[in-house]
């Protein structure tokens, strides 16, 4: 077979711009395998990529999809740690919105124990984010406290869980008193209704927070430091209210406070190689043992792939929106 149904981005739009297509199918280079896909990760960056406002890097995939579940059906001639057969989750530079997909082979993970092809597929871009930012980058420890915006996305109901299972005391936001439940439910501490609490004063008088997880930007980059503990962490993965605020920053000196923030998909393969590494050796057994597992909210045929998209710009998902490509369960 040399071509294959895939979803394209038809030009830059709304979520009807998202059209079925046939393409030629992917080949691998020598350090790459080629995934026949089960389901695909819906992720804010699809979004993004959709509307023209985040273009794939060079050499990756124009297609949509970030993330993907599925089984090796061929490999580069330099890949020798997987083979034909094996069934993987894996972090994908484009291309997850088609019946195959081409991804370094060191991006790849096995399927954990006890989850099924949906449960992975909702891993890679999730957790690469989450422990590469909170744990790497942000450093959190056992009993610091922590904020996650958006506590009921699929980065803040992974980043809960993640947070709670190394130690960390966690506090989250989220709009409405449903959304908060199903963080408590997770391990929060505490859920902020943010429609009618200020996240900064529940902070505050906790005594701050050493790591703060944001999403939002805009407004909420001075409150965020506001509501920081001395010399604590605003890591800052996206920016749903925009890059521009303005901030005193003064208080990172007198305060000893950290700004920083990374996105994942520009990054090198040897970086993204090195984050899969610390995940299977250290969050994949908890994954195994069944102590967090992802939440997912709806799945959707990959050919609906439009309403997916609706529903996750809608906000009223909890957990993770999946697209079911080539279910095998």
């Amino acid at each position: 077979m040399t071509t294959m149904n895939a979803i394209e981005i038809t030009a830059p739009g709304e979520p009807e711009v998202l059209q079925s297509c046939t393409r030629p199918r992917p080949v691998p280079n020598a350090d790459q395998v080629i995934i026949q896909v089960a389901y695909a990760g819906v992720n804010r960056p699809d979004a993004l990529q959709r509307a023209g406002l985040y273009n794939p890097p060079a050499g990756a995939s124009d297609l949509p999809g970030l993330e993907a579940s599925g089984t090796v059906v061929e490999i580069g001639e330099n890949v020798s740690d997987l083979a034909v057969g094996d069934r993987v989750c894996a972090l994908l530079p484009g291309g997850g919105y088609a019946e195959y997909v081409a991804t370094p082979a060191a991006h790849c993970l096995p399927i954990p124990t006890g989850l099924s092809m949906k449960q992975a597929a909702c891993l890679p871009e999730t957790f690469f984010t989450v422990w590469s930012n909170v744990f790497m980058r942000g450093g959190l420890q056992a009993g610091e406290r922590i904020l996650i915006h958006g506590g009921s996305s699929g980065i803040g109901t992974t980043a809960i869980q993640l947070a709670n299972a190394f130690g960390a005391r966690v506090f989250v936001t989220a709009g409405s008193d449903e959304k908060c439940q199903a963080c408590t439910d997770l391990g929060a501490e505490r859920a902020i209704n943010y429609r009618d609490e200020d996240f900064v004063d529940v902070m505050r008088a906790v005594g701050g927070a050493d790591v703060i997880l944001d999403m939002v930007g805009g407004p909420y980059i001075p409150r965020n430091l506001k509501g920081l503990a001395d010399d604590g962490r605003l890591v800052q993965i996206a920016f749903l209210q925009g890059p521009k605020t303005e901030v005193n920053f003064v208080q990172l000196m007198t305060r000893r406070l950290t700004f920083t923030g990374s996105t994942l998909r520009p990054q090198s393969d040897l970086a993204k190689a090195k984050i899969a590494q610390q995940l299977r050796n250290v969050v994949w057994p908890l994954l195994s043992q069944g102590k967090i597992a992802p939440v997912i909210d709806s799945t959707v045929n990959m050919a609906e792939a439009a309403a997916a998209h609706s529903r996750m710009e809608s906000s009223a998902h909890i957990g993770k929106i999946v697209l079911a490509v080539d279910p095998d369960e």
